[in-house]
């Protein structure tokens, strides 16, 4: 791997100049619970080696998500996040219930992650975030990436994941990259990251890697995000420097993923205005990225800017967390829906959006785009 590539003020300072896709408004119609009585956020499904969602033969997908009971405040669900397993099919979802068992994570709750189904279709791979340690008595945000197989079982149209095993701790935190996290505080914004990871297995060499959420040891300035990387070797994952740096810019670059098409690699993250270090330029809570010819580098923001889509000016933070598939299809969940004059926390899944790649440009099929904001 190269040195980092920085994502830099000048980049971001492009996002007022230029035209820049938005999503489309999600009214109230969009907004479908999958379950009584609990909020649903970060998503994934479990997908095929190559990053395609895997569907049974019928058509049935698995998903996880990080879920809890709702609450007056929806900031306090971090507190209590599990991973919970959905089923999709024609477009309707069905909860499961917790993926895994009581007592089997090794954190006091389960934070994002990815999946990857064997090619015999009968063993999963959970990749997740333990955040905390099981059984503290005061919640902290230490956290630490773990992978754990289940098996698929079930009748046709119901599949689970059963006998959960090899719990283990893959990635180990290089004090020389990545900042610590078990001195982190849960403000808002200011939270520390080791956190995501996502699997991803390169065409090119059938290299596996893994894309986690860090934050830079080597940082200047308290808004130090990076976009950390391991890579298989042997067997065993070996922790390498960033790829990304947001150092000086933006504190958190969340659920980092990379898709290859049509030649390229594209890497996603997503971030949220009120990251950004409010000394410099800010983006719009969005989804971001950058593009290459090989997971090496050298890295360019798409769009110029690294600004891939924003939530509309109408709705700033309607939906978050979006990932995206190969086919191009994009998931988020629905956040704060509405305009911002009262707090409607949405906690479902989203309407899914589909991008449009061509190169170092991307679109949103279907979508308007919005002038640069200081147009």
């Amino acid at each position: 791997m190269n040195e980092a590539t920085r994502w830099s003020p000048t980049h971001v300072d492009a996002i007022a100049t230029r035209p820049y896709p938005t999503a489309p408004v999600i009214a109230a119609a969009d907004i479908v619970p999958v379950a009584d009585g609990i909020g649903v956020w970060d998503a994934w499904p479990v997908q095929t080696i190559d990053g395609a969602i895997h569907r049974a033969v019928d058509g049935t997908e698995l998903w996880l998500a990080l879920a809890t009971p709702r609450f007056d405040n929806p900031d306090d669900r971090h507190d209590h996040a599990r991973i919970h397993l959905f089923r999709r099919s024609a477009d309707a979802w069905q909860h499961v219930g917790p993926a895994m068992p009581d007592g089997f994570s090794p954190g006091s709750r389960e934070w994002s992650g990815s999946a990857v189904i064997d090619a015999a279709e009968r063993d999963v791979t959970l990749y997740f975030t333990a955040a905390g340690r099981r059984g503290e008595t005061v919640v902290s945000f230490e956290q630490r990436l773990f992978a754990a197989e289940a098996s698929v079982t079930g009748d046709a149209g119901a599949p689970v994941l059963t006998d959960w095993r090899n719990l283990r701790e893959v990635v180990q935190r290089d004090p020389d990259f990545y900042l610590p996290t078990d001195t982190a505080t849960g403000r808002i914004g200011k939270i520390k990251g080791f956190r995501d990871p996502a699997f991803f297995r390169d065409p090119a060499d059938g290299s596996r890697y893994l894309l986690f959420t860090a934050s830079d040891a080597a940082a200047r300035s308290d808004h130090n995000g990076v976009i950390g990387i391991a890579r298989e070797v042997d067997g065993a994952w070996r922790t390498l420097p960033p790829i990304i740096t947001a150092d000086g810019l933006n504190n958190e670059l969340e659920r980092p993923h990379v898709i290859h098409h049509g030649g390229l690699y594209y890497l996603f993250w997503v971030t949220q205005r009120h990251v950004f270090d409010p000394a410099g330029p800010s983006g719009p809570t969005g989804l971001y990225g950058m593009v290459a010819d090989s997971m090496a580098g050298d890295w360019q923001p798409i769009n110029g800017s690294g600004l891939v889509f924003a939530n509309p000016d109408t709705a700033p933070a309607q939906a978050y967390s979006w990932f995206v598939f190969p086919d191009l299809s994009v998931t988020s969940f629905v956040d704060d829906w509405g305009d911002g004059a009262a707090r409607r926390f949405g906690g479902t899944f989203a309407p899914f959006l589909h991008l449009h790649l061509d190169g170092h440009r991307a679109s949103l099929r279907g979508c308007a785009t919005a002038k640069g904001i200081g147009e």
